[in-house]
């Protein structure tokens, strides 16, 4: 809800609080107590308005004047001249109308001389009149204009019986206008003397009528009223008036024509009728700015009187209920809500110059708007026309403007420099001017504050403003604090200097501080900028709005709106969101690179190319000065420069956090610990607590929600280096953040990754930002490899351990242990890579050297025996690999102890050759040592223990034992997922390995979504031609086989293939797996020539690398067997199936899975030689296995079923010719 007043900008508006206050009392007889209960609803809730204990006012101390005719005249005279409050009022009209209207003395019919009778007894009216006057304080013969000086007038509209004009009889003198020396008395019987009701009243030698005839709404004669009382020489009443209201007695209908008799004899009557509501209507038009502006108000009941008699006093209940259903109406109650808030600000009587008062107000508000147009809006700069939106932001600020408060409202508005607080506040200003005089500060010094404050002093033209040693704050401040001046909003733009503002002006006992000289009003707001978090609580505590860098859609339409020629970004819409990032979508450095790119007329990729280079150019870049409407011309808009600003904020306010900052500089931008900060023995946890929070502050950091980490924005992390490259400081912050980073780093092992993890990044920036090398330095590169190692990320280890092999083989020589270490390592990485020729030509330099330098059974020397075996068996080289796991194993055992985790590795690598081998019995009891072993020394969930559980689960696999197999699986990868990650590559072997077990159970849908996340991850860690990358291919084409995605499968397993053949060779077992199994997907096609070609060539690669038994090879005898069983040469078919189906008793057993497939094919091809009865043997025999161990519903189960009752059901046609033929 609001007040109603006048805006304005200087002294107070006199109409406000002493303007007129008039009311209109329309005639109606008993109907006129709705008048009276309307105006009972209106100062109820005027008096509930007012303060606790204050006495209730009456409407004679409200209104100015009051005018009424008829009833409604009557009404006026109680209130106004008897000053009676509204319940008295209802109380003594209600027995009034009684008296009157009891029993009619005549008919009231037309006299035989075409007279009109009265039907009521003017007696009884005087009577009652006299009554009322006697009971409240007066006396009947008392003159209705006694002289008195009462605050409010009334006057009641008659009609002379001579002239038939409307007459006003007063209870008061006025300039120039004869009275009529009536009593109250007589001027209450003239304004009621109602033709058909009442005889008419004799004052002197005159005689008088109902008012109502001329004037049954008065509101007409209300405003003439007043206008010859306040403005009798101008006749201009409107602007005197506060607050018109006009009340009526109902809508009239039928019955209230008939009382007047003459609906068919009389002209005149009828028109009362329609006279009252036509009147409303006219009068409104005339008042409409007034009735628009909530000065005007008319109130009458439209529904429920329209059968009430003028005289049927009985309906006083109708007339009650009416009238407050009438007053409860939604859009009544909104004008009665808005009327009363007029009201509430009237202070007192109009006196009779008020005229007057308004015209010298008025000339004088002509004057100061004049001035204050200019001195109301005083901003420096023009409208940014490319301002891009921040619809939020903006909306949050205007609501926090337009919030009520009994105070100034405060807001800060934080942020980096350059994210576009000054714009932001710039766009507000203008979209606000016209309802806030608004002034703009900068406050670069002191001494520009005061410049600025100046000025605005001299455009207000402040007395004193252009005296020497004038206090201008105080005179801004005195001028801004007074309440009457409207709204303003105080604007100071880059106040980041707290100490300006919280520290004495002067030297001086009692000095005022800066923050002292703040406006207080509750008309008035103060905005400040800054990028001083510490400095926007000092000033507006909680009220402080954050501008964050903007998104990548907020931050392309910006660099749209800024480039003159748009085809710039037309060719290069995909480098677009790139540049953005690299910008970080901060609106200054957006600004800026459009700038340039206008001016030097380059393509978004030359800039984006520059920004991408070292970090000088970059620093060169961001340091270009550009041409700006919109920010300050003394000030660098360069987006390097605008910190440098900051930073001299920092290093006075806290040499820590400027240290701080220059540490972090030399680290990853992004999740830094607040542990890696170097430790201060010189610093408390509260200092060291406020050096953070000052960069947090200042928005150079940004903290992780918990406290326990944080993000410095990545120019302020480019343009803090060059700042500390150009003082000399770069190279001493850095050595200092390698050693920092050194000593988190010094204990590292797979088991506390938690501890080391979040150091990596750092670690390498540190190492990688840097071209100078020391020993530290090569220190934490062995480290940050390790770590890297650990975590599966190859690649990136692969630079820290060259770094690290560069550096000693320099300086230590290439035999230094250190060195050979190094030298394993990188093997480490390669190894791991799938680079099985570079990673074994570095395993057998370390294993010579390492002999050489240490001896044969150093448990170094035994590593690399170890790892020089692990890639040979990576390269199918299984032979050799054995041996040297074993000599490794013996070594470590006879060193280092059966128990040690050395050892144990060895145990299990030992076991991974031999299960190569198909070995499986053999290696699955070394698989067991070791993960019984580890399990002991290292613990369930330690990655080396999990290993085991995987290689454990994996010969299990091959010897058929699914579902033991998968339980290791599930074991495996949810110890991994926790404790190495998601993306870990030993993670995703345990993926790939689980789909695996999956599919061959007929877990299809499980198994495919498996081995698609190992394919897609393996691909994203490891890099598409991975060996392991590429076995998840072959795996992915198996599904799709399984599936009949025949096509898809053939071109899954040609890319296994075709990387395989470029990365392992022709002859590695993994390549020959895919000449198999594409093999396999050709022949099931009908592509037999090719098939066979690869089934040839898989068999005899298999028979040579692995050996005429070894179950990979057993698998192409059965494959090469299919091939030419489908083209129809069973001879051969049979022979190759019986050597696969004799090698895989012997190597896997008779019930293992494959040996299974080997007795349903041999039985099928014995079919179709129509050898039945031993096709029938080996068929139930497939059948009976395959329940036993695949179950039931399994398809290769269902399979042998339907090949079963293919057999019995050809014996049995069989059988059936035979008899018909033989009967």
């Amino acid at each position: 809800m609001q007040q109603v007043a006048t805006v304005h900008g200087g002294e107070p508006n006199p109409l406000d609080s002493t303007g007129l206050c008039l009311l209109s009392l329309d005639g109606g007889g008993v109907r006129g107590l709705s008048t009276l209960y309307i105006l009972k609803g209106l100062m109820d809730r005027l008096n509930q308005t007012r303060p606790e204990g204050s006495p209730a006012k009456k409407p004679c101390e409200v209104f100015d004047l009051i005018g009424g005719t008829s009833t409604g005249g009557l009404i006026a005279i109680m209130l106004g001249r008897l000053e009676m409050d509204i319940d008295d009022c209802i109380m003594a009209y209600i027995k009034l109308m009684k008296m009157i209207f009891d029993k009619p003395s005549k008919r009231g019919l037309l006299s035989i001389f075409g007279k009109i009778e009265p039907r009521f007894d003017a007696n009884k009216l005087e009577n009652a009149i006299n009554e009322v006057i006697n009971n409240h304080g007066a006396k009947p013969t008392d003159l209705f204009n006694d002289q008195a000086d009462r605050s409010c007038r009334v006057f009641v509209c008659s009609i002379t019986q001579e002239t038939k004009e409307i007459v006003r009889l007063r209870s008061y003198p006025i300039h120039n206008k004869p009275g009529i020396p009536a009593t109250i008395c007589q001027a209450a019987r003239a304004t009621s003397a109602a033709t058909t009701f009442f005889e008419p009243v004799s004052i002197g030698a005159r005689r008088f009528a109902d008012g109502a005839l001329g004037a049954n709404n008065p509101v007409d004669e209300v405003e003439g009223e007043a206008s010859d009382i306040w403005c009798e020489d101008t006749g201009d009443l409107k602007p005197l008036v506060k607050c018109f209201i006009s009340i009526g007695t109902g809508h009239p209908g039928k019955k209230a024509m008939e009382d007047n008799l003459l609906k068919f004899v009389s002209k005149t009557l009828p028109a009362l009728a329609t006279q009252t509501e036509h009147t409303e209507k006219q009068f409104i038009a005339k008042w409409r700015q007034h009735y628009d502006s909530k000065r005007y108000f008319r109130f009458n009941v439209d529904q429920g009187l329209q059968d009430v008699g003028l005289a049927e006093y009985q309906e006083q209940g109708l007339i009650e209920s009416a009238t407050e259903g009438y007053l409860d109406h939604q859009a009544v109650a909104f004008r009665v809500r808005d009327c009363v808030e007029n009201l509430k600000s009237k202070q007192g009587a109009t006196n009779f110059h008020f005229n007057e008062e308004i015209r010298g107000y008025q000339k004088r508000l002509a004057v100061l708007e004049q001035w204050q147009g200019r001195a109301r809006w005083q901003v420096p700069f023009e409208r940014n026309t490319r301002f891009t939106s921040r619809a939020e932001l903006l909306s949050g600020l205007t609501q926090k403007l337009e919030r009520k408060s009994d105070a100034t409202r405060k807001i800060a508005i934080i942020g980096l420099g350059g994210v576009g607080k000054t714009q932001l506040v710039l766009e507000l200003a203008y979209r606000i001017r016209e309802q806030y005089a608004v002034y703009w500060i900068a406050v670069n010094s002191l001494a520009n504050l005061q410049k600025a404050y100046r000025k605005v002093a001299q455009n207000l033209r402040l007395p004193g403003c252009d005296e020497i040693g004038v206090d201008i704050l105080e005179l801004v401040h005195s001028y801004l604090s007074v309440e009457s001046i409207g709204p303003w909003l105080l604007i100071f733009d880059n106040a980041d200097d707290i100490d300006l503002w919280t520290s004495p002006l002067i030297s001086e006992a009692g000095a005022k501080r800066l923050i002292d000289y703040m406006p207080r009003s509750r008309h008035g707001a103060i905005i400040w900028t800054t990028r001083d978090r510490k400095m926007a609580t000092e000033v507006a505590r909680e009220n402080v709005v954050t501008v964050q860098q903007m998104d990548e859609s907020g931050a392309s339409d910006m660099m749209r709106n800024y480039l003159i020629y748009p085809s710039r970004i037309k060719n290069y819409e995909d480098l677009l969101p790139g540049l953005l990032r690299k910008l970080t979508y901060l609106p200054l450095a957006i600004v800026q690179a459009a700038a340039y790119i206008n001016v030097t007329g380059e393509s978004l990729k030359h800039y984006e190319a520059l920004l991408s280079n070292q970090d000088d150019e970059a620093i060169e870049l961001l340091s270009e000065h550009f041409e700006d409407d919109g920010r300050y011309g003394d000030m660098e808009n360069a987006v390097a420069k605008t910190w440098l600003i900051s930073f001299e904020q920092i290093r006075r306010r806290s040499s820590l956090a400027f240290e701080y900052l220059g540490f972090m500089a030399c680290v990853d931008p992004k999740d830094i610990p607040r542990s890696l900060l170097p430790p201060s023995e010189r610093s408390s946890q509260k200092k060291q607590s406020d050096a953070i929070g000052i960069l947090d502050a200042f928005s150079f950091i940004t903290r992780h929600e918990d406290g326990s980490a944080f993000d410095i924005h990545r120019l302020v992390h480019l343009v803090t280096r060059g700042w500390l490259k150009r003082n000399g400081t770069l190279s001493f912050c850095h050595e200092q953040a390698v050693v920092r980073l050194g000593e988190l780093l010094s204990d590292i092992n797979e088991a506390n990754r938690i501890h080391w993890r979040p150091y990596i990044a750092h670690a390498q920036h540190a190492v990688g930002k840097d071209d100078k090398c020391s020993r530290e330095k090569v220190n934490l590169a062995e480290r940050c490899g390790n770590c890297l190692y650990y975590d599966g990320r190859y690649r990136e280890a692969e630079t820290m351990c060259q770094i690290t092999l560069e550096y000693r083989e320099r300086v230590r020589g290439p035999e230094h242990p250190n060195t050979l270490t190094s030298v394993n390592n990188l093997g480490l990485v390669l190894n791991m890579q799938g680079k099985y020729a570079e990673a074994e030509a570095l395993y057998r330099r370390a294993l010579q050297d390492r002999e050489k330098v240490q001896g044969p059974e150093h448990p170094d020397t035994l590593t690399s025996v170890n790892n020089l075996g692990f890639v040979l068996n990576k390269r199918g080289k299984y032979t050799e690999a054995e041996a040297l796991y074993r000599r490794a194993l013996q070594g470590r055992e006879k060193v280092l102890g059966r128990e040690h985790p050395d050892t144990l590795i060895s145990v299990n690598n030992l076991g991974l050759v031999l299960n190569t081998q198909g070995k499986y019995t053999e290696a699955e009891a070394l698989y067991r040592r070791a993960l019984q072993g580890q399990e002991k020394v290292q613990g369930p969930e330690h990655p080396n223990t999990l290993t085991s559980v995987n290689n454990l689960g994996f010969v299990l696999d091959r010897q058929g034992k699914y579902t033991e197999a998968e339980a290791l699986y599930q074991r495996a990868l949810q110890g991994q997922e926790k404790v190495q990650g998601l993306e870990h590559p030993d993670t995703l072997t345990s993926v790939n390995n689980l789909s695996t077990v999956l599919n061959i159970q007929g877990k299809y849908t499980e198994a495919e979504a498996l081995c698609q996340r190992a394919l897609q991850c393996r691909e994203k860690v490891l890099g598409p031609e991975h060996p392991d990358t590429l076995i998840s291919f072959n795996n992915l084409g198996l599904f799709l086989d399984n599936q009949s995605k025949y096509a898809e499968a053939e071109a899954l397993y040609r890319r296994a293939l075709q990387g395989q053949e470029k990365v392992q060779g022709p002859e590695h077992p993994d390549t020959l797996t895919s000449v198999n199994n594409l093999s396999t997907v050709l022949n099931i096609q009908g592509k037999y020539t090719e098939a066979e070609a690869l089934c040839q060539r898989a068999l005899q690669g298999r028979e040579k690398v692995l050996g005429r038994e070894y179950p990979d090879t057993l698998t192409s005898v059965n494959n090469l067997g299919l091939v030419l069983h489908y083209q129809g040469k069973y001879t051969e078919a049979e022979a190759l199936y019986r050597r696969a189906l004799q090698g895989r008793e012997k190597v896997l057993g008779r019930e293992h899975p494959d040996t299974l497939i080997s007795v349903n094919n041999l039985g099928l091809v014995l079919y179709y030689q129509g050898k039945y009865t031993e096709a029938e043997a080996l068929c139930r025999r497939a059948l009976q296995g395959q329940e036993k161990v695949l179950g039931r519903e399994h398809p290769r189960t269902l399979t042998s079923a339907s090949n079963l009752d293919s057999v019995l059901s050809h014996q049995v046609e069989e059988a059936k010719a035979t008899h018909r033929n033989n009967p």
